[in-house]
């Protein structure tokens, strides 16, 4: 775990300077698995249809729900490689 966790920080650290901005629906994705990964589920309630950045970011999350913090850790670091 100690090597994924390391694994998952660098991934977060590169995250910021990739080649080029990835497209919306991937940073949805790295957000909602970093979310998943260090937060766990989603909670509280679903940001109203004013808000449609943080409804999406929101929903993105939400349908990661149950996944638990290492596989969303190591999908997170496969994702970040892979925009590399």
């Amino acid at each position: 775990m100690a090597d994924l966790k390391a694994a998952f920080e660098k991934a977060v650290a590169d995250s910021k300077s990739l080649p080029e901005r990835p497209d919306n629906q991937t940073l949805l994705k790295i957000y909602a698995l970093y979310k998943q990964a260090s937060a766990g589920d989603v909670e509280g309630k679903r940001p109203g249809f004013t808000d449609m950045v943080g409804r999406a970011k929101w929903d993105a999350w939400n349908e990661l729900k149950g996944k638990d913090a290492k596989s969303a850790m190591k999908e997170y670091v496969d994702l970040i490689e892979s925009l590399k």
